[in-house]
């Protein structure tokens, strides 16, 4: 895969128990997250869906979350919301834009930003009930119908954005350029066909 070049749109932390992050001048990240974010840590309780039994501690792969401005918008659409959809409401950490396929990236693809900040993807970040419940809730539609708890997991299906790690410490500030390098398996991993 090719390297991809991104322009930051926006950062967010917070720090208490609401899903939705304030937007920030810049954010810091440290080797266990984002300096005054809730999710900073370097390990969390697993909560339903994870492998492990609920409420096992285990390694945080969820440090920092990542959305992209085209993203944002096709869930709009889908949503036929009226006001935009931002990454101050989904709770995540960065806006990325020039990404269109951001929730695609493979696990181990690497964020470099200007000051040599480093995140690395772990995974997709999957959209949760109770982010569909609070949007319904504070959310409008063209059309005027009510949105529906479920309207935001089937809208974002695929499209809701990378969860990760921290891999170099370093400040993120809006406007920075980011280079985005998809992980690809080295070639000596290929097993030949003899």
């Amino acid at each position: 895969m090719k390297t991809i070049t991104a322009t930051v749109v926006s950062v967010h932390s917070g720090g208490s128990e609401q899903l939705a992050k304030e937007e920030q001048a810049s954010i810091i990240v440290e080797l266990d997250g984002v300096v005054g974010d809730r999710h900073r840590s370097y390990s969390r309780e697993a909560w339903a869906g994870d492998k492990q039994a609920k409420g096992t501690v285990r390694r945080n792969e969820r440090q920092w979350s990542a959305v992209s401005a085209e993203e944002l918008l096709e869930i709009r659409g889908a949503m036929d919301l009226v006001e935009p959809l931002t990454a101050t409401a989904l709770g995540a950490n960065l806006c990325l834009e020039g990404v269109a396929e951001l929730s695609r990236l493979p696990k181990g693809s690497i964020l470099r930003f200007p000051t040599g900040a480093e995140l690395m993807v772990a995974e997709y970040n999957p959209p949760c009930l109770d982010m569909g419940t609070k949007l319904a809730e504070t959310l409008t539609t063209r059309s005027g119908a009510p949105l529906e708890n479920t309207s935001f997991s089937k809208a974002s299906k695929s499209l809701r954005g990378v969860v990760g790690v921290v891999e170099v410490a370093g400040i993120i500030n809006p406007g920075d350029e980011v280079e985005i390098i998809p992980y690809e398996h080295p070639s000596w991993l290929a097993r030949s066909a003899d």
